[in-house]
């Protein structure tokens, strides 16, 4: 996982990579609002902020404050999903001003999730806080792809999953990229995480059978060669 800011200061513009969890976790890795902002600040005034996302989420408050700090940031940004924009991270993608997809990227969006102990009363406040962290997220949703609520309130209930193609119809992304390969993880994903449509393509699984495939491809490809040859030395030595 890969956190950076770096100034092209030729050109008043910046990078952003942001291909890490957001928020600390327990060993203090992840990117947190506050070591985000200060890394924005200095970065002094730029023109244009290239932010490239490959993350799977993390703590929802860190990531709303990075995303209204890169909102109320005067750089036109444009955003690139270079492999995975999950969970929080997908509302930090919202920022830019375009936001561009890889082929092989995904959009994933779900309602806001979490841990608590306590007696009932506790549960019951702890789910209508959640419940209205779901509610500002859906709004962002909404806000910036023009899609019904109840579409949205859907899609998040059901944890979904969006390619490039699916993102870009309902308004998540506004271009595509070219393709590149993802090196996502489906064990870390649904270990850390908890999610639970993880689709097949990010999986080990998903990716073992796409190696398969293409080794079975090429011994294929292999075999015609050598018969294609074979039929051509036949035919000289046969004369």
């Amino acid at each position: 996982m890969s956190y950076r800011m770096k100034l092209r200061a030729a050109a008043k513009s910046a990078e952003i990579l942001l291909y890490d969890d957001i928020g600390a976790d327990f060993f203090g890795e992840g990117v947190t609002a506050k070591q985000f902002a200060a890394d924005l600040r200095a970065l002094g005034p730029v023109n244009h902020i290239d932010l490239r996302i490959n993350s799977y989420g993390g703590d929802v408050f860190d990531g709303l404050t990075i995303y209204r700090q890169l909102i109320d940031h005067k750089a036109q940004i444009t955003t690139h999903i270079d492999g995975v924009a999950a969970s929080i991270a997908s509302i930090i993608a919202m920022a830019g001003d375009t936001i561009r997809i890889a082929e092989s990227g995904f959009f994933m969006i779900h309602d806001a999730w979490g841990g608590k102990v306590g007696n009932a009363s506790d549960l019951r406040e702890y789910a209508d806080r959640l419940e209205a962290v779901s509610g500002q997220l859906a709004n962002i949703y909404v806000s910036r792809t023009r899609q019904k609520p109840e579409d949205v309130k859907q899609w998040m209930d059901a944890e979904s999953w969006m390619d490039a193609s699916t993102s870009i119809d309902r308004g998540f992304a506004t271009e595509l990229a070219p393709n590149q390969q993802m090196a996502a993880r489906a064990v870390y994903i649904q270990a850390r995480h908890g999610y639970k449509h993880v689709p097949k393509a990010l999986t080990f699984a998903g990716k073992e059978a796409a190696r398969s495939d293409v080794k079975a491809r090429q011994q294929g490809l292999l075999k015609r060669a050598l018969r294609h040859a074979m039929g051509e030395a036949r035919t000289s030595t046969g004369g």
